[in-house]
This record gives C-alpha cells, structure tokens and sequence, in this order.
C-alpha cells in the first residue's frame, strides 16, 4: 500500500475489517491470566477493560514519542504545538501508570507497527493519530458503559474528555504545517474513513462510539498496531518495529494519585 493512499484514507476505510480478519478466531483476552483483584472490588471484566486501556496507552505514548522526536515537520511546529504534543505524551504515560497499578500487570504488547510513511508525511502522521484518538475516546465510552463501579465509570470519562482534548489537539497543529512539509493541512481522516476540515479546530467527536458496546471490538482495532501478523494484513510496515519505553511523568497527573483509579 502506498503512502499515499494510506494518507487519503482510502485503505482506512478497510482498517477494522482487516483488523477483525487478523484476530480471527481468537478470543481478545484469551491468553491473559485472570487478574480479578478481590481487595479493590475489581472484576475480571474490569481488567479486561483495563488491560485494553493499557495496550491503548502504551500505544499512545509510543506514537507521540516518535512523533516528538522522530517526524520532521514536529521541528517546524510553533513552540506553543510542541508543548501541547509533549504534554499530551506525558499525560498518555500517566493513564498507563494509573491503570497499570490497578491490574497490577504491564501491557501485554510492547512493540507497536504503523503504516508506511508514518513520521515522515505530516498527513499520514495526524491521520493515524487522529484514528488512534478517535479509537481510544470510544473504547473508554465502552468502559463507562461496562465498568463495575462508580468510580472505575467516572475516571474512565475523565480519561476519555482527555483523549477528546488530544483529538482536537491533532487537528489544531494540521493548519501549522509548514509548506516544507505539505502544509498547511486543511483536512485529516480518521478512523471514520472520511476527509474532515480542520475546521472547525474545536469538534472534539468525543460522541463517536463506533457503534463499539464491547471492549474486544477495541482490542481487533488496535491489533493491526500491535501485532506483526495483523500489521501485515493491514498493509503497515512491519519493517519498522517501534518499542514502548515507559517512563515517570514530570508533569502532575490530571487524574490524582493513581491508586485513587480503584475508588
């Protein structure tokens, strides 16, 4: 598949499909051990939520870590864009951590794949992190709909609202683009496999549920990032492994502390 017709979205539109086809026939949770922890009140069903947010997590941290220092046009950004990018990773590492003190277990997938082109070309790089958004704000509407307990629901929207943010984010920095690297962007397609204007830069999409009521259905979108076999059929570069390397975040947690995550 070419970078081009990745960058316009036209295999998009196939994406979950092809996800699907590649986790055919295997259960999404089925080869992770029962976790349910009995001092928190956590349910199996809440870490297998959890342990999806993590691989979403680990996935986010992993793309804005490369975009921040591996795509060109991130030099030619504003300062003000790069803070928001760089705050956006730390604040992707600090919903890892709060998951991860819950399940108690760090992400099943560690190394993650991207379409050809993926920080070279501006488009494709707002491309798949908008999806990448779109996907992580409807898995989390999934878990505010499946969660146990009240409070797992109400950090899973908070969580959600900003994953809502950092999707606008991605839209707001496609008009600053420079020229040098094909800007400025004026359109972006996400997962819905549709061109959108940037314009206006404030349409968080944060109702988007893609038509998503369980949470497998998030853990096959994703497996085409975190799978070799799955990244193949998905037509992405599995030339270029990029590994997810965790790290403490410098900023405060927007969430609290993260034990507070279990209520």
């Amino acid at each position: 598949m070419s970078e081009d017709a990745y960058s316009v979205g036209t295999d998009r539109r196939t994406f979950l499909r092809n996800a699907a086809v590649a986790g055919a026939g295997v259960t999404a949770f089925a080869a992770l051990p029962a976790l349910a922890r009995a001092d928190g009140g956590i349910t199996s069903g809440d870490v297998d939520i959890l342990i999806a947010a993590e691989i979403a997590e680990a996935l986010a941290v992993t793309t804005y870590t490369n975009i921040i220092e591996k795509a060109p046009f991130f030099t030619r950004l504003e300062s003000d864009d790069q803070g928001y990018l760089k705050a956006a990773r730390q604040e992707e590492m600090s919903h890892y951590l709060l998951e991860q003190s819950v399940t108690g277990k760090p992400s099943p997938f560690t190394t993650f794949y991207y379409p050809p082109g993926m920080f070279a070309s501006a488009q494709t790089t707002l491309n798949v992190l908008v999806s990448l958004e779109d996907a992580f704000i409807a898995a989390y509407l999934v878990g505010m709909r499946q969660f146990s307990t009240a409070d797992l629901r109400v950090t899973a929207a908070r969580i959600m609202g900003i994953e809502s943010d950092h999707r606008t984010l991605a839209r707001v920095v496609g008009p600053g683009v420079a020229a040098q690297d094909s800007g400025p962007i004026e359109a972006i397609t996400g997962i819905q496999g549709v061109a959108e204007s940037v314009d206006p830069p404030n349409n968080n999409g944060y109702e988007r549920t893609l038509g998503w009521s369980q949470i497998s259905q998030a853990v096959a979108a994703l497996l085409p990032f975190a799978s070799k076999d799955a990244a193949a059929k998905a037509g992405f570069d599995t030339s270029k492994p990029y590994m997810f390397h965790p790290f403490t975040p410098t900023l405060p947690s927007p969430l609290g502390e993260f034990h507070s995550f279990a209520g």
